[in-house]
């Protein structure tokens, strides 16, 4: 099984080598985004057809609790936008359970926890706003949709901030740079505007910021990245792409983890070695450089001796932490995880130190961490485990996370925070392994058991944060891969393994 797994590995990187773009799910949010900006752009059918089809029973669309608010909006907008370009039913229809999930779901105050994803502060006014101009339009026209009332701005996003982005663009001045991904937010004033174009790789690392920069013209290379970048899902977008620095420093950083040895094409360590510069590694094209993919890049590449000097980190130090970016809005406890693994790969120091100290300070009463770039706490607890581990630092908080996991197994021996899913449960697998005890064996082994029963084709749900959430598809893989591969080399739990997995004959996966 252990040459099994380091043969799908092997595949994995192979496949990811001659993927320009990366393997990432298709976002409601961001396709309903084209709906409304770029019509006339080819797949225009397909995507309506998405929005209609990834609707559900209660009119919404996203993830659970806060997380399906800024989904729904988009896709409400740009359904409302299709039924006044002359479409009615079932887009009418559609949208009409949109607006009613949104005075339902949330109430008439769109009260709501939101969720720390990227803008969310700007996109939902955004929207909000957008939704509120089209039922003035039709009330006007004699269609009241809903008896009159307009959708508030939720408590804890900033119109007053997304007015104020709006002004610069309608002068003409420079934008920060981590705006450009969300560029749509800010409106027809941001049509062919800036300093910025679209390139081969679209503008921002997003379609619908490139889209918002076409205004609407499907020529020149914007719309051929966008062309190119729909026909993985047949008209549908992801949330980002290109993300190629991400995607591959990921899931090499997961292999070299877990000791799994592979070779690497070497243009990917080239391409990986070439993205690192005075200020570290985008994840993206398009988007400004940032200190988690520099530390997982650095790590990557230093696993596969290409060592790159780590003082393109200390731009992004602040105090005992360091910041994903300049002037984000919270930091990252996963962000500073990773830098310590990169940062402990050169040994230990003063700075490794308080570092270990703030990441083990961040850990909540129950002995999880939770943080801004993934909706579970698995994958915090894990990275944050994994790199206190490797670090030698924070016994205690290694313990009480030990003991988290183990209590929050479900009966079929998988971890999730909504229910059980292959992603989460690899994470949980690879902190009882790591963590070498005994009693953890059992509990590793029904883990992987699940792994294993997880069917080939099934859908791995979306829990990573960017403006909405998303699956990084082959970063996900990896992570089982890795989870498995550590539990073949432990002989406990191997061995308890072999008793639980089942027959060939009935294996899904």
């Amino acid at each position: 099984m252990t040459a099994d797994l380091a043969e799908l590995a092997q595949h994995l990187v192979h496949a990811m080598a001659s993927d320009p773009d990366g393997d990432f799910s298709p976002s409601v949010y961001e396709t309903a985004r084209l709906v409304t900006l770029i019509p006339d752009l080819a797949g225009h059918a397909n995507r309506v057809a998405f929005l209609l089809t990834q609707q559900a029973p209660d009119g919404s669309w996203g993830g659970p609790e806060g997380y399906g608010l800024l989904p729904t909006l988009s896709a409400t907008e740009a359904l409302l936008t299709e039924f006044r370009r002359g479409r009615a039913s079932p887009v009418l229809a559609a949208a009409q359970r949109g607006l009613r999930s949104l005075a339902t779901r949330w109430g008439p105050e769109l009260r709501v926890e939101l969720p720390d994803t990227v803008a969310v502060e700007i996109l939902v006014p955004s929207l909000v706003s957008a939704v509120n101009a089209h039922l003035d339009a039709l009330a006007a026209d004699g269609i009241a949709l809903t008896a009159g009332r307009r959708l508030p701005h939720p408590p804890g996003t900033r119109p007053d901030v997304l007015d104020g982005l709006r002004r610069l663009a309608a002068d003409g001045r420079p934008l920060p740079e981590k705006i450009l991904h969300s560029l749509e937010a800010l409106g027809a004033a941001v049509h062919g505007a800036g300093p910025v174009r679209p390139d081969p790789h679209g503008l921002g690392c997003s379609p619908a910021a490139t889209a918002a920069w076409l205004g609407g013209i499907v020529t020149g290379p914007g719309a051929r990245y966008l062309e190119n970048i729909q026909a993985r899902h047949g008209g549908a977008v992801p949330v980002a792409a290109p993300l190629t620095v991400f995607e591959r420093s990921w899931v090499l950083s997961a292999f070299a983890g877990a000791g799994l040895r592979i070779a690497v094409p070497g243009e990917v360590l080239d391409g990986l070695s070439a993205a690192v510069g005075a200020d570290g590694a985008a994840g993206g094209a398009g988007l400004p450089p940032d200190a988690d993919d520099t530390a997982t890049t650095l790590r990557a590449l230093a696993a596969h001796g290409r060592a790159v000097p780590l003082d393109c980190l200390d731009c992004y130090r602040v105090d005992r932490h360091f910041c994903t970016y300049p002037d984000e809005r919270t930091p990252s406890v996963t962000t500073n995880a990773h830098v310590l693994q990169a940062l402990h790969t050169a040994g230990p120091s003063e700075v490794t130190g308080r570092l270990a100290g703030w990441v083990a300070g961040r850990q909540h009463a129950d002995g999880s961490w939770t943080d801004k770039w993934h909706a579970s706490p698995y994958y915090a607890t894990a990275h944050c485990f994994l790199a206190l581990t490797a670090s030698g630092h924070a016994t205690a908080a290694r313990a009480r996370a030990l003991q988290w996991i183990a209590r929050t197994q479900r009966p079929d021996g998988s971890w999730g925070r909504w229910s059980g899913t292959f992603e989460e449960t690899a994470y949980a697998v690879q902190v009882l392994i790591r963590a070498g005890a005994p009693w953890a064996d059992e509990a590793a082994a029904r883990g992987c058991a699940f792994l294993l029963s997880w069917p080939e084709n099934a859908a791995h749900p979306p829990l990573w944060h960017d403006k909405d959430l998303y699956t990084p598809d082959r970063i996900v893989r990896a992570e089982g891969i890795a989870a498995l591969y550590l539990a073949r080399t432990r002989p406990q739990v191997a061995a308890l393994l072999t008793q639980l997995e089942p027959a060939p004959a009935e294996r899904t996966a």
